[in-house]
Order: structure tokens, then sequence, then C-alpha cells
């Protein structure tokens, strides 16, 4: 099947992940591409990361990995960023973390959602995080409890009015994903966005080039949707 363009007749995106450094493999170049269009984008990372480095204490990491995502957010045009500070590598789905999704969902009332590949594996032989795959169920579920007003009413009682705005959710780097966003031209500030998080990359394990990971995923993609640079995404109606 074909890869076709993901819609871009939107104003306002709301990105959820798990982790910093989440959408900087491969989302951030397309999020580049719409802030430099005038599109509006915010972050909610459900944890600070606190567990992504060995040689660190969470209580030192959490506080470098939350800056570093800032400024990682800054190289891409985004400036408004929050936390929700579950525990890392303990994610689990449940009713307080839909809450607090669609508490997100109703305060930034966007247009489209865009997040990160949610199934069991990233494709054969490549198993994904647990917390990948909670945040982006519990997401999905949260834009329908967001847009009903007899779900969490204490969202009502916040002030928070039922949004029913969301069209489509974007998740990057999944295995079905059927959609591209053109990033020829912002290739280049999603290198940047990553390249902000140097404590973490500083720690990874072996060799790694993510100057190289990044264009070798997204020329592989841009030979399958016909165009020098993309990166893919799954889309998901509401």
């Amino acid at each position: 099947m074909a890869l076709l363009a993901l819609p871009e007749d939107w104003d306002r995106a709301l990105a959820v992940v798990a982790h910093p450094d989440d959408l900087e493999f491969g989302a951030s170049s397309a999020i580049a591409r719409w802030t430099a269009a005038g599109k509006v984008v915010d972050y909610v990372l459900a944890t600070r990361g606190e567990a992504g480095v060995d040689t660190l204490a969470p209580e030192q990491c959490r506080v470098i990995r939350s800056a570093e995502q800032r400024a990682s957010a800054r190289a891409v045009g985004v400036e408004e960023v929050s936390f929700l500070d579950y525990s890392d590598g303990a994610l689990t789905y449940s009713l307080e973390l839909r809450r607090d999704l669609a508490r997100a969902i109703r305060s930034h009332r966007p247009d489209i959602l865009v997040s990160i590949n949610h199934h069991a594996t990233f494709g054969p032989g490549s198993v994904n995080h647990a917390d990948h795959r909670v945040v982006g169920e519990a997401l999905l579920d949260a834009t329908r409890d967001a847009a009903n007003r007899w779900v969490f009413p204490e969202l009502v009682a916040e002030g928070l009015e039922p949004w029913h705005g969301v069209r489509f959710a974007a998740f990057n780097g999944s295995p079905a994903a059927h959609h591209f966003v053109d990033v020829t031209d912002y290739l280049d500030r999603g290198i940047a966005s990553l390249a902000e998080h140097r404590v973490y990359l500083e720690n990874l394990s072996g060799d790694f080039d993510l100057v190289k990971f990044l264009r070798s995923n997204a020329e592989r993609a841009g030979a399958e949707a016909g165009v020098p640079l993309a990166v893919t995404f799954e889309m998901v109606s509401f």
C-alpha cells in the first residue's frame, strides 16, 4: 500500500509521549515543518525519563533530562512542555493516566494528537518499551474521555469542558504506518533537536551516530513516499 501524505489542514497539535527523547527519534523533524508553517505544537510527557541513564541517580537524572527536553523542543519551535510526573519504566494503564491525558486534551484543545509507536514491537525482533505501549493505548482512550462530559466529571468541575475537536492521532515509528510527512527541508532541525539530549545519548550502548540514524531512516521513508526525506506515521481517526 502506497504511503499517503498526512493531512496538514489543521492548526494545533498536542504531542504526548512517555519519555524525553521519544519524539526526537523521528517525529520532531515533522514538528519542525509544522511550526515553521505557523502551527502550534505543545508537548506533554508522562515521565521525566529518570530511569533512562544507568550512571545517574533518578533524582539527578530527572532534572537533567527535563532541561534537555525543553531545549530539544525549542529547537523545533515548541515552547510549551509539561510533565505528568509518572514513574519512568513503571507506567501502567490506569484510570488515573486516562484522566490526566483527558485533562491535557481538554486544556490544550488540539486538532490532532502526535505520539510514537504503541504496538508490541517496532517490527520483527524489536520489542517496544512498555511505557510506549501504555501511553499510546491510554491516549487513544483518553481522546474519547475528553469528549464525554460524563467520564471524569471532575474535569468539568475544574472548568474543563469536553473537547470534541481531535480529528486524528498520528503515531511515528509504527509498523502499521501508511502516512508520511515530507521533512526534506527540516531534517537538520530534527537532528539538532535529538542532539540536545546530550546526557542520554552519551550513555547509549554502542557507537550511536544520530545523524546517520535519522538521515538513513528519512531516506528510506522518502524513497517509499516519493520525496527525498520523510518520516512515517500511523494515522488513527476519531
